[in-house]
């Protein structure tokens, strides 16, 4: 009840705020290495610096006057690093900005042109880009999960054909752990190092999609060795409740302790307050790694779609408890395959969240899918094998990267023939299918000043689309 009231006083005050000026957060989050910061990036300078951005109604129409930067509005929050990951992305070493770790935040005012209709004229937008990764949405899920329930699914999962290697160290000590003993420190404290260390396993798989929660466990900062973060599944029997004075007890009691003290205070001070929401996913590495990998993506996009608060927003909802109204699931990296597979990966992407994003939609949400490259680092070129011409892509591979046994230096241009994928999204699940997609990590491109001298946002893929549909319809 006082987690409720909070959360409420905390919706109350910013809706007060918005009576004076119009105001939006919107959430950005991602699964792993799906782009999140160069997304994040992207959208800011391209708002900023006036890229072209055809789909986007108010910058198409030159109804956008001036979008600056202002003041970071909470104080206990760290600013997203805008300018040093820009200044990554478009120096001249031209590389990819390092992923953040933690929740950050960023303000931007948007001076305008109303379209039409009673209040035309000019106006100013506020909105709170609020970046978080993607573990943290995913723990989300645990709020409504007792341990024995997390138990059985995180142990479950271990099992798994695709994981098993990974979680095989932890597994063989997990059979030796009586969760009927007594409850030890030192037992806990080593069940614990064990499963962080698969989970990190799983994380550093460049075939992976996503991690089991807690998401903090690779993320601990000032908590990192607290009792909250030391505990582990354990093979609980199905006819076992954890027991107080049990090694399964103390488990439990820090399971809860975790919900407690790390994810309830994320979901209330930060994650109930949004407005919109884009979930990025690298759904091509999903593809590449098969059926399994595509099975824990479909997993975990629906427990991520089911985290959201999501429905049409009354006068005392936007009040007291605002809902997510619009959500965007995205599957990045679409200049990694040639556009005449574009609505194929998008359709790709709407399969695996179809089931989640109708309960949404029942409760008066938008979800849509699509297929976007903040910023594109290839071309689009055609090349010859044999008599047959195939649609390719043509970049700059970084230093190191392979494809057919060819290994790069970071300077020369391929071109690459990247694969196809499936004419029906519903085949992805075949388990006798493999889509492979052979694209290597492109360097970013090198952009060079207009006639002016002015920098210019790199080229992007849906960029303009997508914030249409996350932010136009406040821009009308």
């Amino acid at each position: 009840m006082f987690d409720g009231a909070r959360s409420a006083a905390l919706a109350f005050g910013d809706s007060l705020l918005g009576l004076a000026r119009p105001r939006l957060r919107l959430g950005v989050t991602g699964l792993s290495r799906s782009g999140k910061t160069v997304f994040t990036t992207a959208l800011i300078q391209n708002l900023i610096e006036g890229g072209k951005l055809p789909v986007f109604k108010a910058a198409s129409e030159g109804r956008i006057a001036r979008v600056r930067l202002v003041p970071q509005p909470d104080p206990d929050v760290p600013r997203f690093p805008y300018e040093a990951h820009r200044a990554a992305l478009t120096g001249p070493a031209r590389r990819w900005p390092d992923s953040t770790r933690r929740i950050s935040e960023l303000r931007i005012e948007i001076d305008y042109e109303r379209a039409a209709g009673w209040f035309r004229g000019p106006a100013t937008l506020t909105l709170d880009i609020v970046d978080y990764p993607g573990e943290w949405l995913l723990d989300l899920a645990l709020i409504g999960q007792d341990y024995k329930a997390w138990s059985a699914q995180a142990v479950s999962d271990a099992r798994k054909a695709h994981r098993r290697a990974s979680a095989q160290e932890w597994l063989d000590d997990l059979g030796r752990r009586d969760p009927l003993g007594p409850a030890d420190e030192m037992a806990a404290e080593a069940a614990s190092d064990l499963f962080k260390r698969y989970l990190a396993r799983l994380r550093a798989d460049p075939e992976a999609v996503a991690v089991t929660p807690p998401g903090r466990f690779l993320m601990p900062g000032d908590l990192e060795g607290s009792p909250a973060l030391t505990f582990a599944p354990l093979d609980l029997p199905h006819d076992t409740d954890p027991r107080p004075g049990t090694l399964a007890g103390l488990m439990a009691e820090r399971f809860e302790a975790y919900k407690r003290v790390v994810v309830t205070p994320f979901f209330r001070e930060h994650f109930a307050r949004l407005d919109r929401q884009i979930v990025l996913v690298d759904a091509l590495a999903a593809l590449d790694a098969g059926a399994p990998a595509l099975a824990d993506l479909e997993t975990a996009l629906g427990q991520a779609l089911a985290a959201f608060q999501v429905g049409r927003n009354s006068w005392l909802s936007s009040l007291f408890s605002p809902r997510i109204e619009r959500v965007l699931f995205a599957a990045t990296k679409a200049d990694h395959i040639h556009h005449t597979s574009h609505d194929r990966l998008a359709a790709v992407m709407a399969h695996l969240v179809g089931r989640a994003a109708s309960r949404a939609e029942g409760a008066g949400a938008k979800v849509e899918s699509m297929a976007l490259a903040a910023v594109q680092a290839t071309r689009e070129v055609r090349i010859r094998q044999g008599r047959d011409e195939l649609p390719a892509i043509a970049g700059v591979p970084e230093a190191g990267e392979e494809v057919g046994g060819e290994i790069f230096d970071g300077t020369e241009e391929a071109a690459i023939y990247p694969g196809e994928l499936p004419e029906n999204p519903a085949a992805i699940f075949d388990p006798k299918a493999r889509w492979q997609i052979r694209a290597p990590r492109f360097r970013p491109p090198a952009v060079e000043p207009d006639a002016g001298g002015r920098t210019r946002p790199p080229p992007q893929i849906r960029l303009d689309r997508a914030l249409e549909f996350l932010i136009g319809d406040r821009l009308a």
